[in-house]
C-alpha cells in the first residue's frame, strides 16, 4: 500500500501551505453541512423532478443545494471559480480561468435519490491550478463522510480509510456501469462480467467511497462529467487506490470560461484498490 507524502513535501510541490489547504477542508465540510441540510428536508418527500434535456433528472433539491453551497463558497473566496452541475460556470473574472476551482454535483445519483435509496451523494472538489486537491464525499442521510486531500490519507468521518488486498482479478468485487447505458457500458460488462468475483451495478460516487473504506475492489465507469469525478481523485489516491482512464493515463480536465471541454461520450474512469488489478483491467479494456 502506498504511504502519503508529507505536508511539507506537498507544500512545496503544489506552492499551496498546509494551512491554507487545513482552511479550504474546513469551508469543504460546510458545502457538505449546508448541502446535507438541503438533501434532507426533501428525501422523505414524493419530490417532483424535470428531465434535463435527455441528461437525467433534476429536482428542487440538487438546484438548492447547489446555491447553498456556491453562496458560501463566493462569500469565503471571492476570487475563486465555480463549475456546478445545475448552475454552471460562476466566476467574478470574465475571460481566465483563476488558480482554484471549485466543481459541484450535489446530488450525484438524482435517480436513487428520488427512489428513496441511499447509492446518491454531494460531491465536491477544488481544483488548484487545474489538479484536485481536495475531494468530499457526502451521504447525507447515512450521515457518512469521505474526505480526501492531495498528500495526505483519506478519511471516513474523521477516522482513515484505506482500500484493501486484492491480487487477482477473480477474487475482486467490482461495481460497473449497467450494460444498456451505452456502448462503452456494454463493452466493459462484455470484458470483465465473468472475470470478476462479484459485480453491482450502478453505485455513483458511493462506488467509489465504498472502494476507498476497503469493501469493494474495482470501479469501472464511463459517461462521466467533470462534477461526476474530480472529487473522487484525492479520496482514492488517499487511501492507496488508484484512479485513471480506462487506458491507465492520469484524468484530466481543462477548463474555461468560454468551454468545459469534455471527450465525445463523457470520461471513462477506472479505479482499483489494489495495483495489480488495476493493470489487469487496463490490458482487459485495452
Amino acid at each position: 500500500m502506498r504511504t502519503s507524502n508529507s505536508n511539507h513535501q506537498l507544500d512545496n510541490q503544489m506552492d499551496l501551505t498546509a494551512k491554507e489547504l487545513d482552511c479550504f477542508t474546513e469551508i469543504g465540510k460546510k458545502l457538505a453541512d449546508v448541502s446535507r441540510e438541503v438533501i434532507e428536508r426533501f428525501y422523505s418527500q414524493k419530490i417532483k423532478f424535470d428531465d434535463k434535456n435527455g441528461d437525467g433528472p433534476v429536482t428542487i433539491a440538487d438546484i438548492k443545494a447547489e446555491e447553498a453551497m456556491v453562496s458560501i463558497i463566493l462569500e469565503n473566496f471571492s476570487s475563486h471559480a465555480v463549475f456546478g452541475e445545475e448552475t454552471g460556470w460562476t466566476c467574478k473574472e470574465k475571460f481566465s480561468v483563476p488558480d482554484f476551482v471549485w466543481v459541484l454535483d450535489p446530488i450525484d445519483g438524482t435517480q436513487s435519490f428520488i427512489a428513496h435509496r441511499y447509492e446518491f451523494g454531494t460531491l465536491i472538489a477544488l481544483l488548484y491550478k487545474g489538479k484536485p486537491v481536495l475531494g468530499i464525499i457526502d451521504q447525507p442521510i447515512r450521515k457518512e463522510r469521505w474526505v480526501g486531500v492531495k498528500g495526505r490519507r483519506t478519511t471516513m468521518n474523521g477516522e482513515e480509510a484505506s482500500v484493501r488486498t486484492c491480487e487477482k482479478l477473480k477474487q475482486a468485487y467490482a461495481y460497473l456501469k449497467a450494460r444498456h447505458y451505452n456502448d462503452d457500458a456494454e463493452f466493459a460488462c462484455d470484458s470483465l462480467a465473468y472475470k470478476v468475483d462479484e459485480i453491482f451495478y450502478d453505485g455513483n460516487c458511493i462506488s467509489y467511497a465504498l472502494l476507498a473504506s476497503g469493501f469493494i475492489d474495482l470501479v469501472v465507469d464511463c459517461a462521466l462529467d467533470p462534477f461526476d469525478f474530480l472529487a473522487l481523485i484525492p479520496i482514492v489516491e488517499g487511501a492507496g487506490g488508484i484512479i485513471t482512464d480506462w487506458e491507465g493515463r492520469e484524468l484530466c480536465w481543462e477548463v474555461s470560461p468560454s468551454s468545459c471541454s469534455i471527450p465525445e461520450g463523457g470520461f471513462k474512469v477506472l479505479a482499483a484498490g489494489d495495483k495489480r488489478i488495476h493493470e489487469n483491467v487496463v490490458l482487459e479494456l485495452s
